[in-house]
């Protein structure tokens, strides 16, 4: 297969259009830091000032989900032929974040006027333990920087036959570059074109795929065997922890993302925030039809008739990329530039999103507060800065470790759902959570999750849940909800043992002296914002403005 150079030129114009969008919006940017009071300019690159439109917030809320690995990984699931759509999880675990996000977790965030998730671990706790609890959090965005990528170099490769390794390079350089032009604001600007883009592209793809005739009409297909099992799926009884486990990892992990709160922060009410979450979810379950169709497509279609040829994408290996060939062997090849075009902006929306989230944490709750904290805006802009290179090298250097796109959405999303969420829970809504339980949940979920082993990376199970056995592929598997149990125990771990601990120093029975997180003296000091935060479940629900009745 030859350069397709008429492909190449339309991602050099996509490029071009996501960039000049990006100098636009930092342009705009610099206008309004100009109009904000000393001090502010930290708050004007990192949340557009709190004052984000409420569409573009919905946009740029919608495009960080719908990434790369969004639309990759549902039409991987859909056209597997040992899970289905039934596994294609992603658009509705989605709708349950957004919505648990605006009733619950919208109101104590932006009510505190925080500037990110990390800032009341850090007020409540401390620099020590609030940073170490800042590294998984770090972790996760490097992580999610390097699946979007791997989604991005497979697909190129595919339909453009361009090297892998520029793929990447050019993408990576990109988002970078804009992002560190305007912050939130050039991040933002440019996310409502790609979702645009994304929306447009998909649905273009849609119909001449449905139309192809290698393919049979996949209402024929959906629950009889034809050319491999039905693409619809099955969840039979014994695996119905698993499809638990995973449909909670991506409705609550998502919860304990920076970039989530990033948005929720930008909106000028709560109010706003609210709206902005429940109109995402909407996007969310719109824009993941497509891909299921894609996937649809492929598991319905004789492999033998096409040039491809056989043995099928499942048989190669090749199921992670079967939406690229899917648009490349199924569709004209107009068709599948269009294609790579949307997979091109579902991967730089997220990317973008993750680069400033990393750089958030980093110059807000370590520099500006732990090494500097004296530091101009002038200083923290060029911190920022900074960091957002940092982690963009540090994603990029990982895609060339390990090009599954899998692995790296695996340990991400485990890390923020296993120890990150219930951290955040308890801080937002449990005044008895304090600096002890918090670290002995933090080394529970840590320990707990190594030790219930992982097939994808080969780390084997040292702690056997029940259920736990060989899969087809010959891989040692926990089929019970484990990452659950992780994540509970973890929560009960916080309460439980800051409960005991509270008791402790306040009976008397250790001295105060012992008392290195003061959680005796702290509780005074931080009884008002725990009130009205662990009122959050409650309040967030009355003043919905989606309940009339006052609940």
């Amino acid at each position: 297969m030859a350069l397709n150079v008429p492909g190449l030129v339309v991602m050099a114009v996509f490029y071009l259009l996501i960039l000049g969008t990006g100098i636009w919006a930092s342009m705009r940017s610099r206008k309004e830091e100009k109009k904000c009071p000393p001090g502010d300019g930290m708050e004007m690159t990192l949340l557009a000032g709190r004052n984000i439109n409420l569409l573009v917030g919905i946009f740029t809320l919608t495009a960080t989900w719908v990434g790369g690995g969004f639309i990759l990984g549902i039409a991987e699931a859909t056209y597997n032929p040992t899970l289905g759509a039934v596994w294609a999880l992603m658009p509705v675990p989605y709708v349950l974040t957004f919505f648990l996000g605006g009733f619950f977790f919208a109101k104590p965030m932006r009510e505190n006027k925080y500037v990110t998730m990390m800032d009341p671990f850090q007020k409540k706790y401390g620099n020590v333990l609030a940073t170490a609890l800042i590294f998984p959090a770090l972790v996760a965005d490097v992580l999610w920087v390097a699946r979007t990528l791997v989604s991005l170099g497979g697909t190129m490769s595919v339909i453009l036959d361009l090297s892998y390794v520029y793929s990447i390079v050019i993408s990576s350089v990109v988002a970078i570059i804009y992002t560190l032009l305007g912050g939130l604001y050039s991040v933002a600007y440019t996310d409502v074109i790609q979702l645009i883009l994304i929306f447009v592209s998909l649905w273009v793809c849609v119909p001449f795929l449905l139309t192809n005739p290698h393919s049979v009409d996949i209402s024929l297909t959906a629950y009889n065997q034809t050319f491999q099992a039905p693409w619809v799926g099955t969840v039979e009884l014994d695996e119905a922890g698993k499809w638990f486990d995973d449909f909670m990892l991506l409705a609550l992990g998502g919860l304990a993302y920076q970039a989530f709160y990033q948005r929720i922060l930008s909106a000028s009410t709560y109010q706003q925030a609210q709206v902005t979450c429940f109109a995402s979810s909407a996007f969310c379950l719109v824009l993941g039809i497509p891909s299921i169709l894609v996937g649809a497509v492929a598991a319905s279609t004789d492999w033998n008739s096409t040039s491809y040829g056989l043995p099928t994408p499942y048989e190669r290996d090749q199921v992670g990329s079967i939406l690229p060939i899917a648009l490349q062997y199924l569709t004209p090849p107009y068709i599948s530039v269009i294609g790579i075009g949307a997979v091109a902006a579902a991967v730089m929306s997220s990317m973008d999103s993750a680069l400033l989230s990393s750089a958030s944490l980093f110059s807000s709750n370590i520099y500006k507060n732990i090494i500097r904290k004296q530091a101009s805006d002038r200083e923290m802009q060029w911190v920022i800065r900074i960091s957002v290179v940092v982690v963009g090298l540090a994603g990029t250097g990982l895609t060339f470790l390990d090009s599954s796109v899998l692995v790296f959405w695996l340990v991400g999303v485990d890390m923020s759902y296993t120890i990150m969420f219930p951290q955040l829970v308890c801080i937002l809504f449990f005044k008895v959570s304090n600096g002890y339980g918090a670290t002995v949940g933090f080394l529970m979920g840590i320990v707990l999750r190594l030790m219930s082993g992982e097939p994808l990376i080969g780390l084997p199970p040292i702690i056997k849940f029940p259920g736990c056995r060989l899969d087809a592929e010959g891989k040692m598997t926990q089929y019970f909800p484990f990452r659950t149990a992780i994540m509970v125990i973890s929560l009960l771990s916080i309460l439980l043992f800051s409960w005991l601990m509270s008791v402790v120093f306040k009976k008397g029975v250790l001295s105060e002296k012992w008392d290195i997180f003061k959680i005796k003296h702290g509780q005074s000091s931080t009884a008002k914002v725990s009130n009205e935060a662990g009122a959050g479940w409650f309040l967030a629900c009355r003043s919905s403005p989606f309940n009339n009745r006052g609940w």
